[in-house]
């Protein structure tokens, strides 16, 4: 039977998943490695060991099999004969909600939705727990920003090939998770970013002339977002990885963003022999944290995951913090950013930038993406006095 082989390779793969990889970077290598699976049964593996690990920690103690099976349960909406030949007291109940699906497992399975991510207890104030964990089983959408100008071509040429989207704002767009957009789009129309990453550009209000830092500047996503608010502005950049550096600039030539210096900084060192002169109107901090906002995406990390490791993200960032806000200039706002949903890396930090660095709160907010399909996201505005 079909759905036994999909079950035999979906063994074998995880069986050589290393466990310390993300799953997007070690499936392509893996299907590379062994030509002859096919592309269903690429997909369908795929498929099956996302439904598994967003699991999480849940029904720890049950075969893996077993585990999967509840899994693909929870995360389908539709017919699933995979799980029809498998378990098909379950595949009869698969259009219940996931609350009724829940309570089901709850009764009769040992399962617990508490266990999924069992962290709750550091989550930031504000977050319905049920509703975030409950969102684990549901794969997030794919998000795009539309280059200024690009916006009704784009959305005509969608059209026309007829893909799905949904309209959030004129510039932003929804889609099914691997919608293959470079078939039907220019890449120089659009950026791929989270819908709340683009939304922490609400907090950057950058002014004419002005000298900013994107401090942990990743792949240039936010600072393009600052770029494209204020195209007079001047950057400096930085990041300790020299590699995506490299693919920032690509993304800034591609943005014609040239007015930007690049600096390789470890800022948990002190910086002051490479910008000892340096003085910002504005920075943008956009932490290394625990990537707890985006596990929706990432469900793997759940499993990888120890608690005690937030403790040391909050360390982290507070000494990047110090090595930073020195550089900031009088009355002017230092945005700290994070993709974590832990108080420790939130909040918390807030209050340690209020009492230990004297900047002021202006405005903070948790950006609640788990409730549409997009990462959950920190963002503060902080003056320093």
């Amino acid at each position: 039977m079909r759905a036994e082989a999909y079950l035999r390779n979906f063994l074998k793969v995880l069986e050589a998943y290393p466990a310390d990889r993300p799953l997007a970077k070690f499936l392509p290598e893996y299907f590379r490695q062994h030509k002859e699976m096919g592309s269903g049964d690429r997909r369908m593996a795929s498929r099956l060991l996302y439904s598994y690990f967003r699991l999480g920690k849940a029904c720890s103690a049950l075969p893996v099999e077993e585990r999967l099976f509840l899994a693909e349960f929870l995360c389908s909406t539709s017919e699933n004969p995979f799980l029809t030949h498998f378990k098909p007291e379950l595949a009869e109940k698969i259009n219940m909600p996931m609350g009724e699906k829940i309570a089901l497992l709850e009764k009769e399975h040992t399962f617990a939705l508490s266990d999924v991510f069992p962290y709750g207890m550091h989550l930031s104030e504000g977050i319905d727990t049920e509703a975030f964990l409950q969102s684990f089983f549901i794969q997030p959408d794919l998000f795009i920003r539309i280059h200024p100008g690009r916006e009704a071509a784009l959305k005509a040429k969608l059209e026309v090939a007829g893909v799905v989207f949904e309209e959030i704002t004129e510039q932003t767009l929804a889609l099914p998770n691997g919608t293959k957009l470079d078939q039907h789009l220019e890449a120089s129309w659009y950026e791929v970013q989270d819908y709340s990453s683009q939304q922490t550009a609400d907090y950057f209000k950058p002014k004419q002339w002005e000298y900013w830092w994107d401090a942990c500047a990743a792949s240039g996503g936010k600072s393009i977002l600052l770029h494209q608010q204020e195209p007079s502005i001047k950057l400096l950049v930085s990041d300790v990885r020299e590699s995506v550096l490299s693919n920032l600039e690509e993304r800034f030539a591609a943005n014609q963003i040239r007015n930007y210096q690049k600096k390789v900084l470890d800022l948990t060192q002190n910086p002051d022999p490479i910008l000892h002169h340096y003085e910002f109107d504005g920075i943008i901090l956009d932490a290394p944290c625990t990537g707890s906002g985006t596990w929706g995406r990432t469900p793997e990390m759940i499993s990888q995951f120890s608690e005690g490791r937030i403790a040391g993200f909050q360390q982290l960032q507070q000494n990047i913090a110090r090595n930073v806000v020195k550089y900031l200039k009088p009355g002017k706002p230092l945005i700290y950013i994070t993709c974590s949903v832990f108080e420790e890396e939130n909040e918390d930090m807030v209050q340690f930038l209020q009492d230990e660095l004297k900047l002021q709160l202006e405005q903070m907010e948790l950006l609640k993406g788990f409730i549409r399909k997009a990462d959950s996201m920190f963002i503060a505005r902080l003056i320093k006095k």
